[in-house]
């Protein structure tokens, strides 16, 4: 976003009456429009300029005088511009300098010099001081406010903390080391080096060299401990079910605590827009749905821990105990497993030397900026490859998808079928699919094949975004509660035709209908055996899983 400071307007003179008066004249004038800053000595205002410049402030103009004991003004202003060298340069002069700025003016590009006294400065001094104004707002771009990332772009690493930036609705700006010269403008500020590298700069200028996620996380303000000893309800994932757990438990009274290992939102929150869900004709992007839902649930009481996943749950009596990622413990008293699913790793040979560096999984918001003029493939034939690649066509050259399918008939709503056939940089290659990615230290080629003639061919490929199908994460889970053959947790009524069930349900009534085989353990949304793969759906199994939990808790 841009910045919101006013443009600074500086002034520096030794005599402190003169610059009294200086500094009077210029907030008499300027002080709706500009910041004025002053000071008596050129040495301290030089060493004030780097971290103006690394708090993302910008000058408009500098006035100066000349005769100062330390040092010329002339000298200050030449120094002064090679940190704002946009910034116009006054000169304060004595009737016995002029010559002095004259020569400035021919030999270091001062843009005016004003003699002493200026008075009345309606006169001598403000219409000076307007025309250079005007002529700087003329080329003046407000400068970015807010973190930027600096980076090489297909580097795993910067392409994470993208992800991490983009998913938790931190705005940002990136740069690539590359091919933008802000970026090593930017380094050398801060005296580091491509080594270095990603970098992260805070909106305050605070440097953060190639951050650990938890790292970045605590630093952006983002709650990683939890707060309380013991919650009635902590649901384990902040996707679309979660969130709605979230908004529900906290809204209706309950302890409530919400932790995301990743971003909020889950896949959908990836999601450039939602068409279908109910009560938004125009659709919603998937981050504006998560935004809303986290202020939403925060509002009403959850707690929400970031970037930090659970590794474990206990059951000790009537409590659970969770042990999280970074080695702390949480008690609670009931469990929501709202974790969803993860995108399939792609089979092809290659792929996974270039994940993060040029092959991504989802992630078409994040790295679209980089896609533009591009060829792009999209593997996959559902809804979340055909929302990535409508999105993406934005920006690329071509979109190409990748289906093994005739078409996407079968595969994805129709209203999504019709927005692609009508997009022309949008290519739909059936019956084909990706062997192999092919690159040095980035995807630069990939291997197409027919998947009936078993013909192939190699195609130039900037990026490849894979959609190809999901997995639940279950993996974490303990081997008491009972899963199906593909990892989605059971629950309810489908638990008993497990011969094992008998043995871990020790209840006399039957499980609830979200309830898995270990009473208090709820699982909604995707990662639920049967649940149906919808925003709609998962929202409602959220908020339904806790009619059940005040049921269980009216239990125990």
């Amino acid at each position: 976003m841009a910045s919101d400071k006013k443009p600074i307007i500086f002034s520096i003179d030794d005599d402190p009456q003169v610059l009294r008066s200086l500094k009077n004249d210029l907030r008499n004038a300027y002080k709706n429009e500009y910041r004025i800053l002053s000071t008596d000595s050129p040495l301290e205002a030089l060493q004030s300029l780097p971290d103006l410049k690394k708090q993302g402030e910008t000058v408009a103009l500098f006035l100066s005088d000349q005769r100062m004991p330390n040092m010329l003004g002339v000298e200050f202003l030449e120094q002064a511009k090679t940190y704002f060298p946009e910034a116009k340069r006054v000169l304060l002069t004595a009737y016995s300098d002029t010559e002095a700025a004259i020569r400035a003016i021919n030999n270091v590009g001062l843009d005016h010099y004003l003699i002493k006294p200026w008075d009345p400065p309606s006169e001598k001094l403000y219409p000076v001081i307007d025309k250079l104004l005007d002529q700087w707002q003329n080329n003046y771009i407000p400068e970015f406010h807010g973190i930027r990332l600096i980076g090489y772009q297909y580097v795993p690493k910067s392409h994470e903390i993208k992800d991490f930036l983009a998913g938790n609705l931190f705005p940002y700006q990136w740069l690539d080391i590359a091919s933008d010269e802000r970026a090593k403008e930017w380094l050398a500020l801060h005296n580091l080096e491509t080594k270095d590298l990603p970098l992260v700069l805070l909106e305050d200028g605070t440097p953060l060299v190639n951050p650990s996620i938890p790292e970045l996380a605590t630093k952006l303000g983002l709650a990683t401990q939890a707060t309380q000893e013991t919650y009635d309800v902590t649901i384990i994932g902040a996707g679309p079910a979660g969130l709605a757990a979230a908004v529900y438990g906290g809204s209706e009274g309950l302890k409530t605590l919400l932790i995301e290992r990743r971003a909020p939102g889950g896949q959908a929150g990836t999601s450039s827009r939602i068409e279908n869900y109910l009560g938004f004709p125009d659709g919603l992007s998937g981050s504006d749905l998560t935004r809303r839902a986290i202020t939403q649930a925060t509002r009403l009481g959850a707690e929400f821990l970031s970037s930090t996943g659970v590794d474990k749950i206990e059951i000790e009596g009537n409590y659970k105990k969770l042990t999280l990622r970074d080695g702390n413990q949480i008690n609670t008293k009931s469990v929501i497993i709202a974790t969803g699913v993860d995108y399939r790793k792609l089979p092809a040979k290659g792929a996974d030397q270039f994940t993060g560096a040029g092959v991504y999984y989802g992630a078409a918001t994040t790295e679209a900026n980089a896609c533009r003029d591009k060829q792009i493939y999209v593997v996959g034939g559902g809804n979340s490859a055909g929302q990535g690649a409508v999105y993406l066509s934005q920006f690329a050259n071509k979109v190409h998808i990748v289906i093994r399918r005739e078409d996407l008939t079968a595969t994805m709503s129709s209203y999504l079928i019709d927005q692609i056939k009508a997009i022309p940089n949008i290519e739909i290659l059936g019956k084909t699919e990706v062997i192999e990615a092919l690159g040095h230290e980035f995807l630069e080629c990939i291997v197409l094949e027919n998947v009936e003639t078993k013909e192939t061919r190699q195609v130039k490929a900037d990026s490849l975004f894979i959609f190809i199908g999901t997995r639940p994460a279950s993996e974490w889970l303990p081997s008491n509660i009972l899963m199906d053959d593909k990892g989605f947790i059971e629950t309810g009524k489908e638990l008993k035709q497990y011969p094992q069930f008998k043995s871990i349900w020790k209840r006399q009534r039957e499980p609830f209908l979200l309830e898995t085989c270990q009473p208090g353990i709820f699982a909604a949304g995707d990662v639920r055996a049967g649940a149906m793969n919808r925003v709609a759906s998962a929202v409602g199994e959220g908020a339904m899983a806790i009619k059940f939990v005040h049921e269980y808790l009216a239990e125990v």
